[in-house]
């Protein structure tokens, strides 16, 4: 998506000339399979010095990677005189916020319109100062050419004349207005009212319309008011029934989001007055609230993993055994990010709660056999936990495999709309966003074999019995899951 944007107050045929250039060199990047345009007032497009661009790339076997095409087409489409294009990747799934020049929207709110602009302006010039940040703009365009004219309504009433009466003369002349339709045998054509192209752009035109008076004589329109040119707002945007101004920016390809949203906050507490309120709007927003409950949502999920293994096993101790391979998971899974240089994003909270899932679900595997093979083999913790693991490392590998197969194409980045899913490599393309999943394969149980458990479980177990250590070294050193005394000697196991 390409937005252009020339100076305020263009007209609409340089608009569109200029355009027709931008459409010319786009169409000969060997990316870019088609495009479609749009210039001029209406629709997502702000007013006439605005437009549109559309871009089709080819398949991904056929071109480079997005960012790349970007960048490449950038460069290019920069060097146009009189014209401004901003290149963005709009994500597949655009949440809130206005459709804009860039893909963060970050909004300024105020009653007061003229503090509004002044820090507006300030604000998009210290922006566009940060390394981090591409494309900064605002839709600010409070410098657009104006024709204002003054009714002198004492002498147009004198002559029986009524302001909508100039309105509609001056309405008919810059306007485009529909008078009548033509209708053929297989279309039909609209009839439009307007002066000639050479009058519409100079003001003094004004002084040629005239205007009807109530006894039917025409009166020249200069005898009944005066005009002056200046200068005013293109629009004023609204926010929650407020006047606001939009900073629309994306990050650059070598820093990541959350440092760039940071930075921004950080300069608008240093330019912004308090009387100014501040935020950022659509998926920028979305970002935040997103990233703010995630830790919460890690922790609660981590404590209801606790209580549900605490009913399950009755024991304060085993839950925590097969939780305690969850910090060398997540070290693993924040080096990985910090490996390939990626953010921690909803994608790597997505991959590390999975990850959790996976650690717990083996540690419970070979806790399990490991308990159940103290209680009936009577083996000591070690010799119970190390069978555990031989057996269950076939369902453990079977499981965990079919996890991060199933993981596999978000993981490397395959399919249609892919590249949505992966951050930028600085200079080279994107990375994968979900190679965090990929973690649980060192840390899942193949690396961390649970001991505490069975060992503690053991002592249990003597305490119940009512054995210590001295009684079990005399009784050859193995005990039962429940209570006995007839303890066989250290070869055949006991029975009870």
């Amino acid at each position: 998506m390409a937005t252009t944007e020339a100076e305020q107050g263009v007209p609409f045929a340089t608009m569109a000339q200029r355009q027709k250039q931008v459409m010319a060199i786009a169409a000969k990047d060997p990316a870019v399979e088609g495009y479609m345009s749009v210039v001029g007032g209406g629709g997502p497009n702000r007013g006439g010095n605005s437009g549109r661009l559309m871009l089709n790339l080819k398949p991904m076997g056929e071109r480079d990677d997005a960012d790349t095409v970007m960048r490449r087409l950038r460069g290019k489409l920069s060097q146009v005189p009189g014209i401004r294009v901003y290149i963005s990747n709009p994500p597949p799934i655009r949440i809130g916020g206005r459709s804009s020049k860039g893909q963060y929207q970050y909004t300024l709110q105020s009653p007061n319109t003229e503090e509004l602009f002044l820090v507006a302006a300030a604000m998009e010039k210290r922006m566009q100062e940060l390394p981090s940040l591409l494309d900064v703009t605002s839709d600010m365009e409070f410098k657009n050419p104006e024709l204002n004219v003054v009714i002198d309504r004492d002498k147009a009433s004198a002559l029986g004349i009524s302001a909508y009466q100039v309105e509609d003369a001056l309405s008919t002349s810059f306007g485009n207005r529909k008078i009548s339709s033509i209708y053929a045998d297989t279309d039909t054509y609209d009839v439009i009212m307007e002066l000639a192209p050479k009058y519409q752009a100079n003001p003094e035109a004004l002084a040629m319309l005239s205007v009807r008076s109530g006894n039917g004589k025409l009166v020249r329109l200069e005898s009944l008011a005066r005009w002056g040119l200046g200068v005013g707002p293109l629009t004023i945007n609204h926010s929650g029934q407020l006047p606001s101004a939009d900073h629309l920016l994306q990050p650059a390809a070598r820093h990541v989001a959350r440092s760039a949203v940071d930075q921004v906050e950080e300069l608008a507490r240093e330019v912004v007055p308090a009387s100014v309120s501040t935020g950022f709007q659509g998926e920028a927003q979305a970002f935040q609230d997103s990233m703010r409950g995630l830790w919460v949502l890690l922790v609660m999920a981590i404590l209801v993993i606790y209580l549900v293994l605490g009913v399950l096993y009755e024991s304060f101790v085993h839950p925590l055994t097969i939780l305690s391979g969850l910090p060398s998971a997540g070290m693993g899974a924040l080096a990985t990010l910090m490996l390939f240089g990626l953010d921690l994003n909803i994608y790597g909270f997505v991959g590390i709660i999975m990850l959790i899932g996976i650690v717990k679900k083996n540690a419970i595997m070979m806790i399990d056999f490991a308990v159940e093979a103290q209680r009936e083999k009577g083996l000591d913790a070690m010799a119970a936990i190390r069978e555990g693991a031989l057996i269950r490392f076939r369902p453990i590998m079977m499981t965990t495999m079919a996890a991060l197969m199933g993981t596999l194409p978000i993981a490397l980045g395959f399919g249609a709309g892919a590249e949505a899913r992966r951050p930028p490599r600085p200079g080279r393309g994107r990375r994968p966003r979900g190679l965090p999943v990929a973690d649980p394969l060192l840390h899942a149980g193949l690396l961390h074999v649970p001991g505490r458990g069975p060992a503690a479980d053991a002592q249990g177990i003597r305490r119940q019995a009512g054995l210590t250590p001295q009684r079990e070294m005399q009784r050859g050193g193995h005990i039962c899951a429940r209570p006995c005394f007839a303890i066989s000697p250290r070869p055949p196991l006991p029975r009870c």
